[in-house]
């Protein structure tokens, strides 16, 4: 599992050009933190600096002690910068930009955070730790919102700075590879 993962990071950091940092977008769920172990391994490898940036959607009890211990992890994994990032999900009432529910707001507020950390450290790119899962479930939800074949692409791997190396692996793949990497992933109760 962890060479999978290794592997994966390796083959999508050969289209970034050496001496730049990329950042890891890290939940502490057991994609993001998979992709943070392999990440924080083949990046000096492919001459680039790595850190992590965390973001607390502040929606349930505990967040800012998950994102401290996701934090924690990425820092021993030799990560730097790490930055937690708290932001604030705007209510339906308010407007949110590219949907009505509660998860395209958080989605929104959480790219709007990854954008002003790439651009106040300097980053190159953010990986994202989505999986062949995530892949499969965009693609079924884009057919049952009536999308059509648009929604047969799915997520791209790489779209402007985000990069998804995990698209062709499965979520089960990451989990083994945090139980093997001795990481201790969170799994969100909702």
């Amino acid at each position: 599992a962890i060479a999978a993962t290794r592997l994966a990071v390796r083959r999508a950091l050969t289209q970034t050009d050496p001496g730049g940092l990329v950042l890891v977008a890290c939940s502490g769920g057991a994609d993001s933190l998979a992709l943070a172990a392999a990440v924080a391994f083949e990046a000096p490898r492919a001459a680039l600096c790595a850190g992590a940036v965390i973001v607390d959607h502040d929606l349930q009890e505990g967040s800012r002690g998950v994102a401290e211990r996701a934090a924690d992890q990425c820092r021993g994994l030799g990560l730097d910068p790490v930055e937690i990032v708290t932001v604030q999900v705007r209510s339906s009432r308010s407007g949110s930009g590219s949907g009505a529910g509660p998860e395209a707001r958080a989605r929104d507020a959480r790219y709007g955070a990854f954008e002003d950390v790439l651009q106040r450290v300097g980053a190159v790119a953010v990986l994202l730790g989505h999986t062949r899962d995530d892949q499969a479930e965009q693609v079924l939800l884009g057919l049952a919102r009536g999308s059509g074949a648009r929604s047969l692409s799915g997520m791209p791997a790489r779209r402007g700075p985000y990069v998804r190396p995990f698209l062709g692996i499965a979520r089960a793949t990451t989990v083994a590879a945090c139980a093997a990497g001795g990481l201790t992933a969170w799994v969100d109760p909702h």
